[in-house]
Formats: C-alpha cells, sequence, structure tokens
C-alpha cells in the first residue's frame, strides 16, 4: 500500500497526466491558424509564397493527426517520451513554416514558444531542456535560412537587422523565461497537490480506524449475550454430565473458549455498540487530543476552558472529525515551533458560537506576509535566529495552508494578527501573549453533536460507510 502512495506523489508519473486527444486539439487549431493565415497573406496582402511547400507543411500535421486518431483511442495517456516526440515534431513543423514564410521576418515566430511551454507544464525538466534547445537552434537558424517574402509586385517585405536580432533575442528570452516560469508555477501546484492528498490519507486513515472502533465496540456488546448463555449452559452440561468423563470434559472446553472470546473481545473494546463517543466527545477532550503531540516538546502548553457570559458552564460536545483534529493540531505544531517558552489555548463558547485561540509568546508572523498567511507556498528569507529554533522548516507555508483548509471544511472561519498589533485587540491577549495570535470560530450549530447523542450517548449498529 504505501508503494502504491509514493507511487500517486512521484513525480514522474505527471508526463502521463497528459491525454493524446488534448494535444491533437490543441494541433488542429494549430493548423486551422496556418491555414487562416497562409491565405490572408496571399488574397489579401498579395505575398507570393511558394503554396506547394507551404501545403505540405499543414498536410504533415494534418496526416500526423489522422494516423493518432486512427490508431490510438482518444483517452490514451502518454508517456514522457511520446509527447516528447509529439512537441518535437509540433516544433519542426511549425519551424519549416517560418522558414516558408519569412523566418523571423514574420510576427508568428512567437507562437514557437507553445510547444516549450507545454512541455514545462507536463513533462520533466530534461524533456523540456531538449525541447528548448531545439527550438531556440532553430530559431537562431532563421536568422540566416528564409525564404524571403516578396510581394507580387516584387517588393520584398523585409524588417531592418536590429530588429531581426531583438526579434530573435525576444523568442530565446521567451523560451528560457516561459519554461522557467511555466515550470516553477506547475512544480508548486503538483506540490500543494501531494501535501493534500497526504492529508487525505492521513484521514482517510484515521477514519478508518475509528469506524474499526465501531465495529469492535459493536462486536463485543452484541456478542456479550450469546457468549453469557453459552458459558450458562455449558456450566449445567459440566454438572450433569459429572458421571462421564469424556462429555464433561467438551463442555469444559465450550465454557473455556466462550471465556476466551470474552477476553478477546474486552481487549478490543469495551464501549459497546457503535460508540457514538467515537465520534462526538467534550470540546477540551479534542483540543487535547489535537495537541497531545507537542506536550513534551520543550514548550509549555496551556489550555483554558471558558463560557462566555451567560452560556452554559457545561463544555459543548463537539464532532470528533478528523478534519478538525489534524488542523487544530498543525496550528499549535506552528505555534510550539516558533513559541519562546509558552504556548495559550483558549477555548470560548456561547450559544450560537465556539472560539478557538492559539497564542504564543514569540516573535509573531511577518508583518509584510500577514495578509497572506494560509496560502500556500508563502515563502520569506529566514534569519539564523529561525532556523536554530526550527532547523526543519522549510518556509512553505503548507502547514497553515492545511490547516485553513481542513478548518475550513468543517465550518470553521480563520483569522491571523500579532499580539503587539492593531488587530489584536478585539482578541484581547493579555501579557505576555505578544506573539502570533490564530482564531478559530465554528457556528456551533456546524459542529455539535445532536440532542440524542448528547442524551443517549450509545446509538443503534448501523452499516460502516467505506
Amino acid at each position: 500500500m504505501a508503494d502504491q502512495n509514493r507511487s500517486l506523489l512521484a513525480e514522474g508519473t505527471r508526463s502521463n497526466w497528459v491525454r493524446l486527444r488534448t494535444l491533437v486539439v490543441l494541433r488542429w487549431i494549430a493548423i486551422l491558424g496556418q491555414v487562416g493565415a497562409i491565405t490572408l497573406a496571399i488574397r489579401f496582402f498579395q505575398i507570393d509564397l511558394d503554396l506547394g511547400l507551404c501545403v505540405l507543411a499543414i498536410g504533415a500535421s494534418i496526416v500526423f493527426n489522422l494516423i493518432l486518431i486512427s490508431i490510438y483511442p482518444e483517452n490514451k495517456r502518454l508517456s514522457e517520451s511520446e509527447a516528447l516526440l509529439m512537441l518535437l515534431f509540433d516544433v519542426g513543423q511549425l519551424a519549416f513554416l517560418l522558414f516558408l514564410t519569412g523566418g523571423l521576418n514574420n510576427p508568428f515566430a512567437l507562437l514557437i514558444l507553445a510547444p516549450v511551454t507545454i512541455s514545462a507544464t507536463a513533462l520533466q525538466p530534461r524533456s523540456t531542456l531538449l525541447l528548448g534547445s531545439a527550438a531556440i537552434v532553430l530559431v537562431s537558424a532563421m536568422i540566416f535560412l528564409f525564404v524571403p517574402l516578396v510581394r507580387a509586385d516584387g517588393t520584398e517585405l523585409r524588417v531592418p537587422q536590429v530588429f531581426i536580432f531583438g526579434h530573435w533575442a525576444a523568442i530565446t528570452i521567451g523560451i528560457v523565461f516561459e519554461a522557467i516560469y511555466a515550470r516553477r508555477v506547475t512544480s508548486e501546484i503538483h506540490s500543494m497537490s501531494q501535501a493534500l492528498l497526504a492529508t487525505q490519507m492521513a484521514l482517510a486513515r484515521e477514519q478508518k480506524l475509528t469506524d474499526l472502533g465501531g465495529v469492535v465496540a459493536a462486536a463485543a456488546h452484541e456478542l456479550g449475550t450469546p457468549l453469557a448463555t453459552i458459558k450458562l449452559v455449558s456450566a449445567e452440561l459440566m454438572e450433569e454430565l459429572a458421571d462421564s468423563a469424556e462429555l464433561k470434559e467438551d463442555a469444559e472446553l465450550i465454557r473455556d473458549q466462550a471465556d476466551r472470546c470474552r477476553d478477546i473481545l474486552r481487549s478490543m473494546g469495551r464501549a459497546g455498540k457503535d460508540d457514538l463517543h467515537l465520534r462526538h466527545a467534550p470540546l477540551g477532550t479534542v483540543i487535547r487530543e489535537a495537541a497531545e503531540p507537542h506536550f513534551d516538546r520543550g514548550k509549555e502548553v496551556l489550555i483554558g476552558l471558558t463560557p462566555v457570559e451567560g452560556a452554559s458552564a457545561q463544555q459543548p460536545l463537539i464532532a470528533r472529525r478528523p478534519e478538525i483534529v489534524h488542523g487544530v493540531r498543525n496550528l499549535v505544531q506552528n505555534a510550539v515551533d516558533f513559541a519562546e517558552s509558552s504556548v495559550w489555548i483558549d477555548a470560548l463558547w456561547s450559544s450560537g458560537e465556539i472560539k478557538l485561540r492559539i497564542i504564543d509568546d514569540g516573535s509573531g508572523f511577518p508583518v509584510d506576509l500577514i495578509g497572506r498567511i494560509g496560502d500556500p507556498f508563502v515563502r520569506r528569507r529566514r534569519s539564523d535566529s529561525d532556523k536554530a529554533k526550527r532547523p526543519e522548516y522549510e518556509g512553505m507555508g503548507l502547514g497553515l495552508f492545511i490547516a485553513k483548509t481542513l478548518l475550513e471544511r468543517s465550518g470553521a472561519e480563520l483569522s491571523f494578527a500579532n499580539g503587539r498589533d492593531a488587530l489584536a485587540p478585539r482578541m484581547k491577549p493579555p501579557e505576555p501573549r505578544s506573539g502570533a495570535i490564530v482564531e478559530v470560530v465554528w457556528p456551533r450549530a456546524s459542529v455539535e453533536a445532536d440532542e440524542s447523542v448528547k442524551r443517549y450517548g450509545l446509538g443503534e449498529n448501523v452499516p460502516i460507510e467505506i
């Protein structure tokens, strides 16, 4: 299973995401554009082109598309080498058509950027490097090798040489820049997808464990009565079969095995039935479960539970969802990482909402980035003190992004501030809580257990939904 998960996240699988249909459709669009451009050049601008060779170049694309459609199904996923060969064909075909139509005197020469951008988006860096190098070589050759654009009256259309050089430099720089830009953006998107997929795997695993606990509890409850009956009947049989040693031994074996089944079920789970306390718990219990992995990391983690004036003193019974546990855990981890000595987790509740404030005594959020907290891949240069406090921290912002995404999925709204900023007074953090503040607010209706759970706790057996 782990190998399958790693293969899902592998960088090398990206090229297989490109469908043949996508490149075929893009090539049809390019063919229509090329036909339209040549038609306009001949009919409206009276440019004398070698129509036969131009038709040959465009026809090659048409034939190539028809062959691909006839051989492969439309939903075929291209391998790395197949996608690279198709893009190399597109670069070569476009370069040949540009050679026939004025080379770099043709303003459409910039279209050679398109295949390189597609490669940077979908293929590996080595493939993009090969394709980009080929494009640059062909563009450079067109400075000297091209069929001039000549009008019907014999006038040659040629831009000054300095503009030819500028056009070449712009296309060359564009190839490099577009490749790096597209590669960087798609790599960050891919990394974010990896992080979200890993988070979903963790949530799915915890959900399955929760469901398994419910199954075990239900089994322990439902099998308790028949096992007790078997034990009682076997004891009576032992008394009645006292004169028959062999039959008495069989009755004793039945009793012992019933006891063994009871002990096994007792060791697996004691709660009974589908224990809804596995799915719901008091607010303080859920917070403590989320923060517990960070209690022994050298920082003091203080949890406070306070009803707002006029609210019931009894803690709300809330859903123990993986999204809430993992989201709060990420926020606590971030606070512990950057705190000097203490982290405060204050839970407050009123009749309409539940608030959770996570505050530390560190240096707080960077002022220039506080408006973007919660976005993925927010980077800043790390000081030596930051590296000493958290040497493994890469500054990607993924932890806060994942926490924000998971908690918002549960119905929460998140706010970020610093204890010493003007944004913080409404949160009213007492000293020395002068570091980063994260406030999470849920409407009670979105996370609170319903009345049947509060009243009875245990529910009837229900099928586990996978």
